[in-house]
């Protein structure tokens, strides 16, 4: 069989190159996002599906006509992939959902899934729910409680020197404002098998955004942070201590590698080093979404 597949608020198609990936047999007939940036950076890597762009509630008739859709398909959905931040599976949304998937006779399972469950050396804990009218078996334990794991193993993570660029331009180093509040800092090195989530405002904030990396040793950089504490956070010298580590940002392919979208995607030149950020830091992880595909269809 050939699915036809409609995306909804696609980004820059992290759902997309996970179909591909999934190698299962079928089309994104459509495409739909708000956001112009992101549907720039999608057209540019999947040139031949269409795009609308367009608030999905705002959808109207003649809309859905051009997807080469008719309501009777959408009435006879069989499969759905969703993915949201963690938290939605305690929200009311999630409540309306569930309960909307069981009106319409879905059987379906949810997750809360961190891609270093799938070998990738990137936190960024998800909700997903994937649910089929099909009522054969599942090839796992369906439950009603949220699955935290894959049935099937993928081993550990892989170190961070895969993904790594070489000769990597200098306007990717923190600059002194961020090394003034350095003990704020995720470093991580070449064998690094982890990276905290980059989220859309990567480069703007010291904490919580994302890792910074360090061709120094973690021994080097041990011994800075220990110099580093004789002296007054933020002042010279202790910036001066942390300069040493030539400490930088992942770069937007670096990241896209993190979250395993296909090497032959790329952002369109006119797309600026803050735009990648910001629709990455509001990407999917590519593995992650292609294994559910795969247990969707099994």
């Amino acid at each position: 069989m050939v699915h036809k597949i409609l995306e909804l608020y696609s980004g820059i198609g992290g759902m997309h190159c996970a179909w591909n990936a999934s190698e299962l047999n079928g089309e994104i007939i459509t495409a739909v996002d708000i956001n112009t940036v992101a549907n720039e950076v999608y057209k540019y890597n999947f040139p031949n599906t269409p795009l609308i762009t367009k608030n999905i509630q705002s959808l109207s008739y003649e809309d859905i006509k051009k997807m080469n859709i008719y309501f009777e398909e959408l009435d006879n959905i069989e499969y759905i992939l969703m993915e949201n931040v963690k938290g939605f599976e305690c929200s009311t949304v999630r409540n309306l959902f569930i309960n909307k998937l069981k009106k319409c006779n879905f059987v379906y399972q949810e997750f809360l899934l961190c891609p270093t469950s799938v070998g990738v050396p990137n936190s960024r804990l998800r909700y997903y729910c994937i649910a089929r009218k099909n009522t054969s078996e599942w090839s796992f334990k369906r439950t009603d409680e949220i699955i935290t794991k894959l049935p099937k193993e993928y081993g550990g993570p892989h170190t961070l020197e895969e993904i790594l660029e070489t000769n990597v331009p200098e306007k990717y180093l923190l600059t002194n404002n961020f090394l003034k509040r350095a003990y704020l800092l995720d470093i991580c090195y070449k064998h690094s098998k982890r990276s905290c989530c980059f989220t859309k405002s990567y480069t703007h904030y010291v904490e919580g955004t994302g890792s910074v990396y360090t061709d120094s040793t973690p021994e080097e950089v041990e011994n800075c942070i220990k110099e580093a504490k004789q002296y007054e956070v933020g002042k010279e010298e202790y910036v001066n201590r942390f300069q040493q580590l030539k400490l930088r940002f992942f770069t937007p392919k670096e990241v896209l590698a993190l979250m395993m979208f296909p090497k032959s995607y790329k952002f369109p030149e006119k797309t600026t080093t803050k735009q990648c950020y910001r629709l990455l830091g509001n990407s999917v992880n590519v593995k992650v979404i292609s294994e559910l595909l795969k247990l969707l269809f099994e």
